[in-house]
């Protein structure tokens, strides 16, 4: 197994942590976490990839073992966390690679994406959503209803979700043999996000989310127009993301390839030589 190393940048005043791995020249992948993990997250798949490509997997602001600005210091919008990390990648000398993207990975990795000043060859989306299909109710209701108002009587069921139930329900939900999953995976989480201040990240974030899908419609031109190469690799059973985010990248990118995996939302618990041997059947075929 080929190690992995565990280092720190500093970007406009923070001090970001990534994960590398891989043979120097090989073809870059970047690894984006979601909520509420890091990229510890990516410790299995990792080592996977790395006998034929360069990894590299960051922990965004206010996640795992990067800064953690208080809220007055930091505007926590979801375009900042993308300006990091597009100042991580410049930091390294990367301008074309392939993204992973998990949750909120996913809208980092779309602003990644259609960013002028870097090559994104391909994406692997595993419960990354592009689409309306795929938000699971009755999740998403206290994330939007807080959104659209953010207030005393809607914030109480938008902290529930970095609670310590919720935390643990995000790994084991869908997940057939829930005995699979690690508990050091949400002792983990759930250590950085009883953080103090952390709460205010969560929320600040939370407000920040409709962003995202506003920018639905020029990401979904962006892949029109570029039919960059796309894999969907996603648990079927995701109660966060369901099935038919996956199943929606074709409607504009007719040759995405997509497989659904009798999994949940953190399916690389389970699934984890099943999703790396699609990426390495897919990465093989488009990096041409």
């Amino acid at each position: 197994m080929l190690p992995t190393h565990h280092k720190t940048a500093t970007i406009n005043g923070q001090e970001v942590f990534y994960r590398e791995a891989g043979p120097e020249g090989a073809p870059v992948v970047v690894l984006l976490h979601g909520f509420p993990s890091s990229s510890h997250m990516f410790r299995q798949l990792i080592p996977a990839l790395a006998d034929r490509y360069h990894v590299i997997a960051t922990d965004h602001i206010g996640y795992g073992e990067s800064s953690m600005p208080k809220v007055d210091e930091f505007d926590y919008t979801f375009d900042n966390l993308a300006g990091m990390t597009a100042g991580l990648l410049d930091h390294l000398g990367i301008k074309r690679f392939s993204i992973y993207v998990h949750d909120y990975g996913a809208p980092i990795g779309w602003r990644l994406a259609m960013n002028p000043s870097f090559e994104v060859s391909a994406i692997i989306s595993q419960s990354g959503n592009a689409y309306m299909e795929g938000f699971a109710e009755p999740f998403w209701n206290d994330l939007f209803a807080y959104a659209s108002a953010p207030g005393p009587d809607s914030e109480p069921g938008a902290r529930a979700k970095f609670s310590a139930e919720t935390t643990r329900w995000q790994y084991e939900n869908g997940a057939t043999d829930k005995s699979l999953v690690s508990p050091d995976n949400w002792h983990h989480d759930q250590v950085l996000l009883d953080r103090p201040g952390n709460d205010e990240v969560q929320l600040a974030l939370f407000r920040d989310y409709p962003t995202n899908i506003e920018g639905y419609p020029q990401l979904q031109d962006y892949f029109r127009k570029s039919q960059v190469p796309l894999l969907a690799v996603w648990g079927e059973r995701d109660e966060i993301f369901g099935p038919d985010g996956a199943r929606t990248f074709t409607r504009d990118l007719p040759d995405a390839e997509v497989h659904l995996l009798p999994a949940g939302h953190f399916a690389l618990e389970t699934h984890l030589d099943s999703i790396s041997g699609y990426i390495h059947g897919f990465l093989g075929r488009v990096l041409v």
